[in-house]
């Protein structure tokens, strides 16, 4: 099943997703300049392999609700992001706040 929904976070909409797949959820919560995921997202890719892409991302672990997420201090962050103040340790919705568009 798939579901999503509008969020809004201290007067700014972003896009939650979860797609609930057998013995897990994926779940990430956006905007038009980046967004955060739970631990399927793998950051070393994207600091790497895709880095030409210039893509804004953060990475909670051990989430399996939005509002787990939300809560949940980053495990790591893009190279993008960090240039936009997200820091590792820093809660899934303060960095969301950070990627303003």
């Amino acid at each position: 099943m798939l579901e999503m929904n509008p969020i809004q976070i201290e007067g700014e909409t972003f896009i939650a997703v979860t797609l609930k797949l057998p013995k897990t959820n994926f779940m990430a919560v956006m905007n038009d300049t980046g967004y955060i995921m739970c631990g399927a997202l793998d950051v070393a890719l994207l600091n790497a392999k895709l880095k030409e892409r210039k893509i804004v991302a953060g990475r909670a672990v051990g989430v399996r609700t939005i509002d787990q997420l939300l809560e949940a201090p980053l495990e790591s962050v893009t190279l993008e992001a960090e240039q936009l103040g997200v820091t590792v340790g820093m809660k899934g919705k303060d960095a969301l706040l950070k990627m303003k568009y």
